[in-house]
């Protein structure tokens, strides 16, 4: 059994999608991040960065103490190493699905969840952050939709990690870009979506936080983006 810290954001996605697609029991411990629940000392033992999603595997491989896991990307290649799914067999496939797998984390991530902040979180409009990372997120969907051009997914045929890393970061409504002038991405997108995984885990998600809620509170703002040192060191 996997206990799952989560939230209903891109990265908790992520790993529902993996977890329903490999089928592997779980339980979902709500972590609501809008409440501070975040900074929880016993969530902060496993997750010390203060950030969801985290796991807990209570049947690692190989037997031995329940193995804790922080950081979205880190958990993904941990259910992959644990099952051999969704992830490529060979010494290249693997280094391919690393290379996309950090695309996502240390790019189209950051530089997207920027584009929400600015756009849908800060206290007043900032224009020239706004269309900073308008035009950043138009550059990575364009880098995703050449990738995918003769591709079904990322790496290929084969359905990855890599794809379950990017697909919850794409919402084109939210960060000012136009799915129509991808084609590859959007045909990508669609399929990703139709899976029946994907909707179990994003079902899962309107059970845990159904919406649409309203717009951020001053409090909320400041559990969200106002917290310094204090906050882990306490």
């Amino acid at each position: 059994m996997i206990d799952l810290h989560y939230w209903t954001t891109p990265n908790g996605h992520k790993v529902t999608m993996y977890l329903e697609e490999a089928r592997l029991p779980y339980r979902l411990f709500p972590v609501n991040i809008s409440k501070g629940e975040q900074f929880a000392p016993a969530f902060l033992k496993i997750s010390p960065n203060n950030k969801i999603p985290a796991i807990v595997d209570h049947a690692p491989a190989g037997g031995g103490k329940p193995i804790s896991v922080f950081e979205s990307g880190a958990i993904l290649l941990y259910l992959a190493g644990k099952t051999g799914r969704f992830i490529p067999k060979t010494l290249r496939g693997q280094v391919e699905a690393l290379e996309w797998l950090m695309w996502q984390m240390g790019g189209l991530g950051p530089m997207l969840g920027q584009n929400h902040h600015f756009r849908h979180y800060a206290p007043e409009p900032i224009p020239y952050a706004i269309e900073r990372y308008t035009k950043e997120g138009n550059r990575l969907y364009g880098v995703l939709d050449k990738r995918l051009a003769g591709r079904d997914f990322i790496l290929g045929r084969q359905y990855t990690i890599a794809d379950m890393a990017a697909y919850p970061w794409i919402l084109p409504e939210r960060q000012g870009q136009d799915l129509g002038q991808f084609p590859n991405l959007a045909r990508w997108h669609a399929a990703i979506r139709a899976r029946p995984a994907t909707a179990r885990a994003y079902a899962k998600a309107k059970e845990v936080n159904p919406g649409p809620r309203p717009p951020v509170s001053e409090a909320e703002r400041k559990i969200l983006f106002g917290q310094d040192s204090r906050s882990v060191l306490k």
